[in-house]
């Protein structure tokens, strides 16, 4: 197998939808709006901020606002993927791009792959842009280097991945609205089920809950799709909390197990998909 030939190909299709993408209006619009909220939140590093009676020092501001607002953009970031992957399979078949496409000696799966590729790339870079605004806000401001928080942003990109991947496999089972709904339940449900985990820790819960009644809801838990927990883990590089073992890991290994298997139910599905 020629390997450039190949992949060539999937660059291609992958340039075209990343460009396509960048031309809708809605996309500016979107874009415009998230840098303007970003440069507006730049005033929460100018505030002086108390404990105690006592003043917090530049260190500790920047470390708090920076964690709140990398989870805000990382969020939001997540949303708009999952808008713009959710319309793609569905407009390409009404403009006839997709027949047009698939005419040309290019299998289903190179096709599908420079969707993936395009739409994961301009979310990633979507995203670490505006964490590189919100970077340089608190350099600039404070004087306070991070470098932690732009790898934190690279590691996210994981998440934008399994949302990519995840609304294009549902849309081809169901509307394309039902499919952006049931990620987002996705991601809520992931975010609930870690805060419950992190109280049945406490030790009340535990005094109150007998361990053996855990067992079922650890499974569940633990099985679900961490993009919570690729979040915390992508955040731990901003702040000093440092590394707790396999546990703060795992997310990012769980969320990559489920981009690999939604790639494969996602090619097989398209496989069998009606081209007109």
């Amino acid at each position: 197998m020629n390997t450039p030939k190949t992949l060539l190909p999937i660059i291609k299709i992958a340039k075209y939808t990343f460009t396509d993408e960048v031309r809708q209006r809605s996309f500016i619009v979107m874009f415009v709006m998230c840098v303007i909220f970003v440069f507006l939140i730049r005033g929460c590093y100018q505030g002086n901020y108390m404990v105690n009676g006592q003043a917090l020092d530049a260190g500790t501001v920047v470390a708090a606002v920076s964690k709140v607002t990398f989870h805000v953009i990382a969020v939001g970031v997540m949303l708009i993927a999952a808008l713009l992957s959710m319309r793609v399979f569905r407009r390409d078949r009404s403009d006839g791009m997709q027949s047009s496409i698939l005419s040309k000696p290019i299998a289903r799966w190179q096709y599908v792959m420079g969707k993936i590729l395009g739409l994961w790339v301009l979310s990633a870079l979507f995203m670490f842009i505006l964490h590189a605004i919100m970077f340089l806000i608190a350099s600039i401001t404070l004087k306070v280097v991070m470098p932690g928080y732009l790898v934190a942003s690279l590691l996210c990109s994981v998440n934008l991945l399994f949302v990519v991947v995840a609304v294009l496999f549902l849309s081809l089972l169901m509307p394309d609205i039902v499919a952006f709904l049931c990620v987002i339940g996705i991601g809520v449900v992931g975010s609930v089920a870690d805060g419950i985990d992190a109280l049945g820790h406490s030790q009340m819960a535990q005094a109150m809950i007998p361990q053996s009644d855990l067992t079922w809801w650890n499974v569940v838990h633990y099985a679900w799709p961490k993009l919570s927990g690729v979040q915390h883990f992508a955040s731990s590089f901003i702040g000093r909390e440092g590394f707790h073992g396999f546990g703060s890991v795992y997310p990012l290994i769980n969320v990559l197990l489920y981009c690999l298997i939604l790639h494969a139910l996602l090619f097989r599905r398209f496989k069998n998909e009606e081209i007109v």
